[in-house]
């Protein structure tokens, strides 16, 4: 069966892991944590099982019959179809060259940024970058627990840290702005300019 409707991300991924070697449910859910992948895609335990199901339908992947070991509980173990493997492609050279758009929630906030107070807006970045740091630390702690895994795995884990350090080099550069806009002026008066703050 041909199959031309697009692949969600949560799909793509654990096709991707189907592709890479047939797994069974809770195989998928372990590579799925160890590789950080929930930090970027929505794939919850519960919904493995319904986008296996999602796949299958779809004519992309089928369920295999693997040997069990004596006395070793039989799982259902999936594999990409012929035409999964293409969709698989299709898609993932898709997603690596066409930019789309995200819609982080910082930028709502910087949207709305007049109506916080500035001791609250201090604190709230504060808080922002105490958790870029530890956030940083967990990833590269993350990447560095699979010293043998592929290079495409590492990559996964280095684009995620380059943009995490990227992040964390422009709110270090905003917050000192900031800082220097609510310095008092030489006349021993809260400059205030231009920091958007509501002065009522």
């Amino acid at each position: 069966m041909t199959v031309h409707a697009e692949l969600t991300p949560a799909e793509l991924t654990l096709l991707g892991l189907l592709v890479e070697k047939p797994r069974h449910g809770y195989e998928l859910d372990e590579v799925i944590r160890a590789r950080g992948m929930r930090e970027w895609t929505e794939i919850g335990f519960s919904s493995i099982y319904y986008l296996l199901a999602r796949l299958r339908d779809r004519g992309l992947i089928t369920e295999i019959s693997p040997p069990q070991p004596p006395g070793g509980r039989a799982r259902r173990v999936y594999a990409p179809t012929a035409e999964g493997r293409r969709a698989c492609a299709r898609a993932a050279e898709a997603a690596l060259a066409e930019l789309r758009p995200v819609f982080p929630p910082v930028l709502v906030g910087l949207a709305n940024q007049p109506v916080i107070a500035p001791e609250r807006l201090r604190a709230a970045l504060d808080r922002r970058a105490a958790a870029l740091a530890e956030k940083i630390a967990a990833v590269g702690a993350a990447r560095d627990a699979q010293p043998d895994a592929p290079r495409f795995v590492r990559a996964i884990f280095d684009y995620a840290l380059g943009q995490l350090a990227a992040e964390e080099r422009w709110l270090a550069a905003y917050r000192a702005e900031l800082a220097e806009l609510d310095s008092p002026s030489p006349s021993g008066l809260q400059s205030g300019k231009g920091d958007g703050h509501d002065p009522l």
